[in-house]
């Protein structure tokens, strides 16, 4: 399977036409779930673990790959469905990179790669249970695929602190844009509430929405009511993955637009850097920021406030 995943050129050829790879997995049953191949680095048998006193519940243990120290993390008890029941032998890690760290997560087969539009793939339904931990549902063979919001599993496990001192906010930027909007588009609650968390204190009124689609309409909308987008407006900060349509399509959709194409838009992303520098050139996106980051974010956003507004 590892000789199977894509190669960053080869993913690159998706972005702009609103596509993605999903890689297909079980968890000791049946059920169909799902992650990008993006964050994918290999697929493999369970190599052998030393397991960390005091570590959390859900991580079975560590392993080494390539000259790092990579955690394991049973996937199905971190989404609230009880330890996976395997025999060593038989079960398969997925090595991810999400913000810059690498994981594997135990899984109890690897299925197959789907490429798929992001036009069909949907927001979950609400409600309790594990729906809690997915970022879009989808159907493959007429069959319903649960796709795991990882940025969620991976906060629980190890929390990101989010608060910033005084001093890293700049007075004379925030001065200026005070009750100005910003615009965050992300699927995952976790990441909404973590930018919030780092933007409302400069005094920017936070719009949220949960897809690209859904930000796209909204500025539609903003034109159609008159609204001076190009003041009032701050910038977009977007995700890549979302159901629907995706950042980078987003991104391109903005600007095509004669009024949006001079808004500023950050990627936000737990994707790898060098991906997305490769993707803020392919799709005209101002900046590229890694989750989560809060300091960083906090800088970059008030360096592009500054060019935009004091330059």
């Amino acid at each position: 399977m590892s000789g199977v995943l894509s190669s960053v050129d080869a993913r690159t050829k998706l972005v702009g036409q609103n596509r993605l790879e999903i890689l297909l997995f079980h968890l000791g049953g049946s059920q169909y779930f799902a992650i990008n191949v993006f964050k994918v680095q290999e697929v493999m048998r369970l190599p052998r673990l030393t397991v960390l006193p005091d570590c959390h519940p859900v991580v079975r243990g560590v392993t080494h790959l390539r000259g790092q120290t990579v955690p394991v993390v049973d996937l199905r008890q971190a989404i609230q469905m009880g330890p996976l029941n395997v025999k060593p032998e038989d079960a398969t890690i997925i090595v991810t990179e999400y913000n810059m760290t690498v994981q594997a997560f135990l899984v109890s087969g690897v299925d197959r790669i789907v490429n798929m539009n992001w036009n069909e793939i949907l927001p979950p339904p609400g409600g309790a249970g594990r729906n809690h931990y997915l970022t879009a549902i989808t159907r493959i063979d007429n069959r319903i695929v649960e796709i795991i919001d990882v940025e969620k599993v991976l906060a629980e496990i190890a929390p990101y602190d989010t608060k910033l001192s005084d001093d890293v906010y700049e007075v004379d930027v925030l001065d200026r844009v005070r009750g100005k909007k910003i615009l965050i588009v992300d699927d995952s609650r976790v990441a909404l509430d973590q930018m919030r968390q780092v933007l409302e204190p400069m005094g920017l009124e936070v719009v949220e929405v949960r897809n690209g689609l859904d930000a796209y309409q909204l500025l539609m909308h903003w034109k159609e009511t008159g609204m001076d987008i190009r003041d009032e407006l701050t910038m977009v900060i977007t995700d890549a993955e979302m159901p629907e349509m995706d950042g980078y399509m987003l991104t391109t959709e903005i600007r095509r637009d004669p009024e949006l194409r001079e808004l500023t838009v950050v990627l936000h992303t737990s994707l790898s850097g060098n991906f997305n520098k490769a993707m803020v050139q392919k799709v005209g996106c101002d900046a590229f920021l890694s989750k989560f980051a809060p300091h960083l974010m906090a800088t970059e956003i008030q360096r592009l406030l500054r060019e935009k507004f004091l330059a």
